[in-house]
């Protein structure tokens, strides 16, 4: 079997005598023997070492950056393990798949030249590198998996505090509508009459519908202009769907029950927290229940 290496085309024959059979090239003299000693080629190792060598120390400068932008700068064990964690997390879209790569390569290479060790040479300098390599994907790879915790817990309370700060507007500019107004407004579009110079409010109220708001009143709490007359014997609370009496003696609401949106920013589901008159309650979860319901609390 020939090859032609002017056309890569495969035919039975001498080149030389008969020339291509595709393209008609003919060899000008007989092909060179080999050398009897070859110099053996270090640049696959040398490429090896260099690709782990670049991303150990991509990975350390990272590291020097991040503990040197805390304030104040200290070299302790966990100041350390702190600047570690956030080079990893900045590198982690690019040093991943970077450093799959370069295992996948450093393997090929290192397998080629453990093979042919007389042909290929520093292969202890291959060997750094493919280490170098691995070191860093597993130091990357732990640091994100040991701060994944600490991270959704960051993300739960920075989401809890928005919820805080949503419910603490809209409890602001109730007290407000009341200061000038002497009740609780109907409907939550009334605090809308407030003024709003940083339009906090309206921000506040994005995505609360008008069921969410429920406002009441006590009739005992009520002032004695006329006399009402009582379907009972009993005091009962007026929401904010009793337009007859409120229209009858002017009703001011005193108390009011809310609904705010969770992380789904969406009403109407499980994770909704309560805000009942100035206070925020957040919502229970449903593995907190069972494990209360599995561990009842000791009686003393």
């Amino acid at each position: 079997m020939t090859v032609c290496p002017c056309c890569g085309f495969k035919f039975e024959g001498d080149l030389q005598q008969d020339g291509c059979a595709s393209c008609g090239a003919r060899a000008v003299g007989p092909a060179l023997s080999r050398p009897v000693n070859e110099l053996p080629s270090y640049g696959r190792a040398l490429l090896v070492g260099v690709m782990g060598g670049i991303m150990l120390v991509t990975f350390l400068v990272t590291t020097i950056v991040a503990l040197f932008e805390r304030s104040p700068v200290s070299f302790g064990f966990w100041s350390i393990m702190g600047a570690a964690e956030t080079a990893a997390w900045r590198l982690k879209w690019i040093a991943i798949p970077a450093t799959m790569i370069a295992l996948w390569i450093s393997s090929l290479i290192c397998r080629s030249i453990r093979r042919n060790p007389k042909r290929f040479m520093w292969g202890r300098l291959a060997q750094s590198g493919l280490w170098a390599s691995i070191t860093v994907a597993v130091m990357i790879a732990t640091l994100i998996g040991i701060t994944v915790p600490e991270r959704l817990r960051q993300r739960e309370l920075r989401d809890e505090a928005a919820i805080y700060a949503q419910g603490y507007t809209i409890q602001r500019a109730l007290l407000d509508y009341r200061a000038r107004y002497g009740t609780l407004p109907d409907t939550l579009d009334e605090l809308r009459r407030l003024p709003d110079a940083d339009n906090s409010i309206a921000k506040a109220l994005v995505g609360i519908g008008a069921s969410a708001y429920s406002p009441g009143a006590d009739l005992a709490a009520l002032p004695k202009k006329k006399s009402r007359s009582l379907r009972g014997s009993a005091l009962r609370n007026v929401s904010l769907r009793s337009t007859d009496d409120a229209s009858e003696g002017g009703l001011s609401f005193t108390r009011y029950e809310m609904r705010l949106p969770g992380q789904d920013n969406k009403l109407g589901t499980e994770d909704d927290w309560t805000m009942r008159d100035g206070v925020i309650i957040k919502p229970v979860k449903t593995e907190d229940l069972v494990i209360e319901a599995t561990n009842p609390p000791r009686q003393p």
